[in-house]
């Protein structure tokens, strides 16, 4: 087929060339430390699989799958992971309740930050309060680095820099309470390149800053 790409896997559950996305997927998707890499053709694919992952991998497309194609879009690679970001997930025990979240490599799952518990919280706001807490954290480390989350209602919250929640404000809600004002002046007073996305549970699996409390 004349779209069809070769996705080399070096480090995964099973070293190989792949013809689809989805099986490079089944072979690297929360393998810690995975290496792997798409090309045009089968040929160029042979020959990177052949001469091992440190003379490809990590070039020009980073820690993803990449045609290495020149101005490629990130919409044309929406399908694909960026690795090279920050993933955030919040840890809850009752909603509301206490609240806790993190921040890790995506690649690695090496925690970056973390913060909490807080004492009475919701997880809406658990998550917005991890994603602007990330966008910090690269703001001071001056890195454009995506960040990742899987809650639809806080991405919301952090594009239009406010938040809309029924959590009442009482001396039991005080500490999210003012970590989240903080936070949406935060998102007034500073300016960031960062792409705030969407982790795709569904296709990818959950979140490498997942708690694993579901």
């Amino acid at each position: 087929m004349a779209n069809t790409k070769y996705y080399v896997v070096w480090v995964g559950r099973k070293p190989g060339i792949y013809t689809s996305w989805p099986e490079c997927q089944k072979q690297v998707n929360q393998f810690q430390g995975a290496k792997f890499k798409s090309f045009e053709t089968k040929a160029e694919a042979e020959k990177a699989y052949t001469a091992g992952w440190s003379a490809s991998w990590g070039q020009a497309s980073g820690a993803k799958p990449s045609s290495d194609k020149p101005g490629r879009s990130q919409a044309a690679m929406s399908e694909e992971i960026d690795y090279d970001s920050i993933s955030v997930d919040v840890g809850t025990k009752g909603n509301p309740g206490p609240v806790e979240y993190k921040g890790v490599d995506t690649r690695t799952g090496d925690i970056l930050f973390s913060f909490g518990p807080i004492k009475k919280g919701t997880n809406n706001l658990g998550e917005f309060l991890a994603i602007v807490h990330a966008l910090s954290y690269l703001k001071k480390a001056g890195s454009s680095k995506t960040v990742y989350t899987d809650s639809m209602n806080a991405l919301k919250w952090v594009r239009e820099k406010a938040v809309s929640s029924t959590l009442a404000r009482d001396a039991s809600t005080k500490e999210i309470w003012d970590l989240v004002d903080r936070a949406v002046d935060w998102l007034k007073t500073n300016t960031y390149d960062n792409k705030v996305l969407k982790w795709q549970t569904r296709s990818w699996g959950e979140i490498k800053a997942d708690y694993g409390r579901k």
